[in-house]
């Protein structure tokens, strides 16, 4: 029988390719442009399975996570994120709702055919396996409900490499890095995290001491979740281990990602796809502009060089009229110039 798939995706040639290619390999593909056409046609047509792009217009791709999930006609069909590379640090927040996967752009045919097949056999499951519709959410919300709020001030360290894990810790507001310090004082930012993120989880899942360190950026408000609540969770809700084990195969991804970025970038691209990464991060998703609050040093340990350097590549991008600086602030003119930085 011929699977349905259902594309969601504003850019038309984006759109266009991904139904073609399908389209060759067999599958009937339904497409929508934007995301409140796309709920419409998945109530309609009930795909078997559904692409989706992040930020559209009428309706974001969390959106349309959100209304499908709600709804017991659609809770269960697997859900694929289509996400440009600078939006792969905000997978974390639609892995923690619920998608399934998420395939980078550009991908090519092999990419998006693995992606579809292995998620369809997954579906294949005994009746009644996958939690209600709802559930996740109010699993979700149950967990948080056993953290202890707790206030961090910027600059704090919230744990340090080497230490035995006792809590899952969900940013309730703040921004958050963990990051690696090296014996002659250097660091590598490793991941950012932003209201809404959990951090912790992986030391917690392999049951070993951290790997590396985590430090407030900002002033924060942390629920720390005992380690008993969380592996209670984990091994008695398949929703609950579903989430987590998606987030650290983002995890991972991003960390093999960035690893190649160091070894082949170039430090100008790096320092670009850093400025990239932290406006994704921390600031509006709908502006082209940013003003990002940084200081030289943590700009340096996302970027893997000395601060230095750094200070050199903001002074070249000020003179190209891509970023203004106003004393500690890094003001951005334009993220899709940043991005558009060769090697």
């Amino acid at each position: 029988m011929t699977k349905k798939v259902l594309i969601i995706e504003d850019n038309d040639d984006i759109r266009e390719g991904t139904a073609e290619m399908l389209d060759l390999a067999g599958y009937e593909t339904i497409t929508a442009n934007n995301g409140k056409i796309g709920v419409e046609l998945a109530l309609k047509n009930l795909p078997d399975i559904i692409l989706c792009d992040i930020m559209m217009p009428e309706l974001d791709g969390y959106g349309v996570l959100y209304l499908l999930h709600k709804n017991p006609k659609t809770a269960a069909i697997p859900f694929i994120f289509m996400t440009a590379k600078a939006e792969r640090a905000d997978m974390r927040k639609g892995m923690e709702m619920g998608a399934d996967d998420y395939l980078t752009k550009p991908f090519d045919d092999v990419e998006l055919y693995n992606a579809i097949e292995s998620r369809l056999k997954r579906r294949i499951k005994p009746e009644g396996f996958r939690a209600t519709p709802g559930d996740r959410e109010a699993l979700f919300f149950e967990l948080k409900g056993k953290g202890k709020a707790r206030s961090f001030t910027s600059k704090q360290i919230i744990f340090v490499e080497g230490d035995e894990p006792n809590y899952l810790y969900y940013l309730k507001s703040g921004q958050v890095k963990t990051y690696k310090r090296f014996k002659d004082g250097r660091e590598l930012s490793s991941t950012l995290y932003n209201d809404g993120d959990f951090f912790g989880y992986e030391s917690l899942c392999s049951g070993s001491s951290y790997a590396d360190n985590a430090a407030t950026l900002s002033n924060c408000e942390i629920l720390l979740i005992s380690k008993n609540d969380f592996i209670d969770y984990l091994l008695n809700h398949q929703e609950i281990s579903s989430a987590f084990i998606n987030l650290l195969s983002t995890s991972v991804r991003e960390k093999e990602e960035q690893m190649l970025q160091l070894a082949y970038f170039s430090v100008r691209k790096r320092v670009a796809e850093a400025l990239v990464q932290v406006a994704n991060k921390f600031g509006d998703k709908e502006s082209d502009t940013c003003t990002l609050k940084i200081s030289r040093d943590d700009l340096a340990a996302l970027v893997g060089t000395a601060s230095e350097t750094v200070s050199r590549m903001l002074a070249d991008f000020k003179e190209e009229s891509l970023i203004e600086k106003t004393g500690n602030a890094i003001n951005i003119k334009s993220i899709k110039r940043l991005k558009e930085i060769k090697q």
